[in-house]
């Protein structure tokens, strides 16, 4: 989700076929509210750690199948069933609180991390807004938290 800007949605509609090669690199094909397709390039570490994934699942020759699988109970094996968003909101969840991540994340905070991070390295908001597949840029800006730190440099001006 962040380095697509993918919405949960879209991210569980993935099947193993929507990562795909173009060229000399690997795309996905997001499907999108409204029964959209949008075609992000992969950005190289989510190449690596799709291509890990897919070699350690062992399903990467199941074209249709889905390309997030849930887990059976506590056995570390891969059902045949797709990810809900839910289940990718208590993962997200999990390994936050595994890496000592105190705030509190939700799955949008991957897309407006992956947003805000391209826009703080030179990203134009029009182009975050095409990435995102948002039909504003008033949109995109929703997801932009660079004002934040801002606000908290400002506040630490005051040295009374």
């Amino acid at each position: 989700m962040v380095y697509t800007f993918a919405r949960v949605g879209a991210l569980v509609a993935l099947n193993v076929e929507d990562y795909y090669p173009q060229g000399k690199r690997w795309w996905v094909r997001l499907h999108e509210k409204g029964g959209k397709l949008h075609e992000v390039p992969c950005h190289h570490k989510l190449e690596e750690w799709l291509d890990a994934y897919l070699d350690a699942a062992g399903h990467r020759d199941t074209r249709k199948a889905p390309l997030f699988k849930t887990v059976i109970g506590r056995t570390r094996k891969l059902s045949e069933g797709r990810m809900t968003r839910g289940d990718v909101y208590k993962m997200a969840k999990r390994r936050a609180v595994g890496a000592g991540i105190e705030t509190a994340i939700g799955c949008h905070t991957f897309r407006a991390t992956g947003i805000t991070n391209y826009l703080s390295n030179g990203g134009t908001l029009e182009k975050a807004q095409a990435i995102a597949n948002h039909e504003s840029t008033r949109t995109t800006k929703l997801y932009d938290r660079r004002e934040d730190k801002l606000s908290l440099d400002e506040v630490e001006r005051i040295t009374i």
